[in-house]
């Protein structure tokens, strides 16, 4: 469900304070400064979820919105933010980058370090907030892409712009499972993005050739969804499958953005979540789901089920809180 939040009927003298709250909700707590001293202010924001990512259509008056070191102490809310500029210009700045953002560009930045973003004249934005859990990265690698712009002329910007721009101002039209696979798909484009714009090093002797790596890895991710349901399902034990050691495996992952452990229980947790949603007086216990998807035991898979999506299992299943 969409959520609106306009200046539209606010008596003028309120609009500004009416806005910082609104986009404080709707994204992240900021202090928001309007361009233009004295002239009438107006913007619009819709908001809505996306399985477990936050979605936002903006457009409003030329303005700059920052979040500060006292804003995270207070609210730490730990996303990284994908943003398509729609219409109109931006400046992003963030751990001393300073990039400009213009129409059909991809901007990123990490709502747990300060950051500002000046925008010159009326503008429309659409903006995706991707929670770091879902995201599985150490914060060495995020900050490869945060505070930077993506261009949208080849590469993963040109596959992903109208991607994300469609996906927000649809997000109401689709149902909890196939939003929830969306979110998936969101956040391994994200991961495709940080291995595109990561400079390959130099090669060890454990390193496998390119070529046969991306093979080995599309091998090994058939296996791990073929086998969910195995509790056993290690990355040792998925080693022992391939024949190779555990440290080669993690040599073949190096690249894919995401551990084996974690992608493991990723998609454990993006079946569960499918199943969950099905809802009606047949679905199944959380239980069952469980043990159906290698949980060991239904208290650890709430737990991380909650860790992940942000409610649990049982308010998942009867459409609460989405």
């Amino acid at each position: 469900m969409s959520l609106v939040l306009t200046t539209d009927s606010v008596p003028e003298r309120q609009k500004l304070d009416y806005w910082r709250t609104a986009l404080s909700r709707a994204l992240v707590p900021m202090t928001v400064t309007p361009h233009g001293a004295g002239r009438p202010f107006s913007g619009r924001i819709v908001s809505g979820r996306l399985g477990y990512l936050k979605v936002s259509a903006i457009e409003a008056d030329a303005q700059r919105a920052s979040r500060t070191a006292a804003h995270i102490a207070r609210s730490p809310d730990a996303f990284v933010a994908v943003g398509v500029q729609m219409r109109g210009t931006a400046t992003l700045v963030q751990d001393g980058r300073r990039a400009t953002v213009e129409e059909r560009d991809i901007v990123v930045y990490d709502t747990t370090r300060p950051f500002s973003l000046t925008y010159p004249e009326r503008f429309s934005t659409r903006v995706v907030h991707l929670p770091r859990r879902a995201i599985g990265l150490p914060d060495e690698q995020i900050r490869r892409v945060t505070g930077t712009v993506i261009g949208t002329a080849d590469g993963i910007g040109s596959v992903l712009m109208p991607f994300l721009a469609t996906l927000v101002a649809s997000t109401h039209t689709y149902s909890p499972a196939v939003a929830g696979k969306l979110a998936a798909t969101v956040v391994d484009f994200f991961l495709t993005l940080v291995a595109e714009r990561t400079r390959p090093g130099e090669a060890g002797p454990d390193s496998p050739p390119d070529g046969a790596r991306r093979q080995l890895a599309r091998r090994i991710r058939d296996h791990i969804d073929r086998n969910l349901a195995d509790p056993a399902l290690t990355p040792a034990a998925v080693a022992e499958a391939h024949h190779i050691s555990v440290r080669y495996l993690h040599r073949v992952f190096e690249d894919e953005g995401v551990t084996v452990a974690r992608l493991i229980q990723r998609r454990r947790l993006e079946e569960s979540a499918r199943e969950l949603a099905r809802g009606g007086a047949a679905a199944p216990t959380v239980a069952a789901v469980a043990q159906r998807w290698g949980f060991v035991s239904p208290a650890h898979f709430s737990r991380v089920f909650r860790d992940f999506y942000g409610r649990s299992p049982v308010e998942w299943r009867t459409g609460r809180g989405r």
